[in-house]
C-alpha cells in the first residue's frame, strides 16, 4: 500500500469583525500542547494569522480522515480560548489596511523583504497532498503522466472565490493570488530526473529563487520526503472533501507508477496549454468545461468520468473505490466549496459566510 500525507493551511479570524488575527503562535503552542496532538504536527505559516497542520503517515483514508478531525477540533479550540477562529477557506474573506505581520524566521523575513506586495496579500491557504514513491527517477516519471490531471484537481477542490468581502468571479482566487511568484504553476515536462534537477539548479545559481523551496509548482517532488507532493488544492472546508482528494491524488500516482513500469507513453501536454487550462479551472471550477488531458474541452462531468475510468483499478487495488465513489457523489450532489461560499455569501452574507468556513470542517452529516 502506497503511504499518504497531508497538509492543511488554516487562517485565524476575529469572531466579529472577521479579519485574520495574528495569533498563531500562541494557537500553535496551545494545540501542541494538547494530550492528543503532537507538538510537530502544528505550525506556524508565512503570516502570523495562518497556522499549518500535518498528518502523520498514513496508509488508510479512513486514517487521513481521523487524523485530519482531530487536528482540526485541537487547532480549532486552541484557537477559541484565544478569542479566534479557525476558517478552512483557501482566502481569508476579509483584510484589514495594516498587513498581517509576518512570522519571525530569517526566511519569511527575506521573502517579504523581497516581494513585500505579494507578501503581504498571501492569506491564502492550501492543501498539499504527499504520496511515496520508490525512488526521485520514479517520482519524476509519476509526476510526467500525474500533470495533465492536476487542472481537474484544482476544479475539484475550487474554495477561495471571496476576496475583500466579495465575490472575484473565480473558484479558486488562491491560485491566481499564488500564481504570481516566479516559479508557480503547473510543472513542465522533464525528461529525467537530472533534467528536473538541472533546471532547479539553473534557478537557483541565476537568482530567482532563493531556495528550493521555492518551487511553487503546482506538484513537485518533495525535499523533505520521499514523496511526489501535488500542491494545486485549495484547502477544503469539510474533512471528507480533503480524504476525496487524498484518495484520487494517490490513485493518479498509483497509476503513474503502473503505467511507468509498463511501457505505456507519458501524455504530451505543453507547459503553455497547461497553463491556460489552470487558469480556466480556477476562473470556472465545476460549473463549466475543463480542459481533458487530451487537450480538447469537454463538460466538467465527462472530464471526471474520465478521470474516474483512469484511476478505477489503483482504487479497487487499494481498498479506496467505495470510499471515492460515495465522496465524490457526495461533491457532485452539494458542489464545490466555492459554490457553496458564493450561496452563502448571496443569501446570509459576510457573516453567514464566516460561519461556514469556520465549521474546523465537520463530518459528512454535517
Amino acid at each position: 500500500m502506497i503511504t499518504i500525507g497531508v497538509e492543511e493551511e488554516y487562517v485565524l479570524l476575529d469572531p466579529v469583525t472577521h479579519l485574520p488575527v495574528s495569533r498563531a503562535e500562541e494557537v500553535r503552542a496551545a494545540a501542541g500542547l494538547g494530550p492528543w496532538v503532537d507538538d510537530g504536527e502544528v505550525q506556524n505559516e508565512l503570516l502570523q494569522a495562518q497556522i499549518e497542520v500535518a498528518t502523520p503517515v498514513c496508509t488508510r483514508l479512513d486514517e487521513v480522515a481521523g487524523h485530519l478531525l482531530r487536528l482540526r477540533h485541537a487547532v480549532g479550540s486552541a484557537a477559541e480560548s484565544y478569542g479566534c477562529r479557525l476558517g478552512t477557506s483557501a482566502t481569508a474573506p476579509l483584510r484589514d489596511a495594516e498587513p498581517v505581520p509576518v512570522t519571525r524566521k530569517p526566511r519569511y523575513l527575506k521573502m517579504r523583504e523581497e516581494a513585500r506586495r505579494l507578501v503581504d496579500e498571501q492569506l491564502i491557504n492550501g492543501m498539499h497532498v504527499h504520496v511515496a514513491v520508490p525512488d526521485r527517477e520514479t517520482g519524476v516519471a509519476a509526476l510526467n503522466r500525474l500533470r495533465v490531471w492536476l487542472p481537474t484537481l484544482l476544479a475539484m477542490s475550487a474554495n477561495s472565490p471571496v476576496w475583500d468581502g466579495c465575490d472575484t468571479g473565480f473558484a479558486s482566487w488562491r491560485t491566481i493570488v499564488f500564481g504570481r511568484w516566479p516559479v508557480s504553476g503547473p510543472p513542465p515536462y522533464f525528461r529525467t530526473l537530472a533534467d528536473y534537477e538541472e533546471r532547479i539548479e539553473a534557478l537557483l545559481e541565476a537568482g530567482v529563487i532563493a531556495d528550493r523551496a521555492q518551487i511553487y509548482w503546482q506538484a513537485r517532488l518533495s525535499e523533505r520526503y520521499p514523496t511526489l507532493e501535488v500542491r494545486c488544492l485549495d484547502v477544503q472546508l469539510d474533512a471528507a472533501d480533503a480524504v476525496l482528494l487524498t484518495g484520487i491524488v494517490r490513485a493518479l500516482v498509483s497509476t503513474a507508477i503502473a503505467e511507468e513500469k509498463a511501457g505505456v507513453p507519458a501524455p504530451e501536454c505543453s507547459t503553455e496549454l497547461l497553463g491556460g487550462a489552470m487558469w480556466h479551472a480556477a476562473r470556472h471550477g465545476l460549473e463549466s468545461t475543463l480542459v481533458d488531458p487530451q487537450g480538447h474541452q469537454r463538460s466538467a462531468g465527462d472530464v471526471l468520468w474520465l478521470l474516474m475510468k483512469h484511476i478505477t483499478p489503483a482504487l479497487e487495488e487499494a481498498g479506496d473505490q467505495r470510499e471515492v465513489g460515495s465522496l465524490l457523489h457526495r461533491l457532485l450532489r452539494r458542489g464545490t466549496p466555492a459554490d457553496r461560499q458564493r450561496k452563502v455569501l448571496a443569501d446570509g452574507g459576510i457573516d453567514a459566510l464566516v460561519d461556514l468556513i469556520t465549521g474546523q470542517g465537520a463530518p459528512a452529516g454535517r
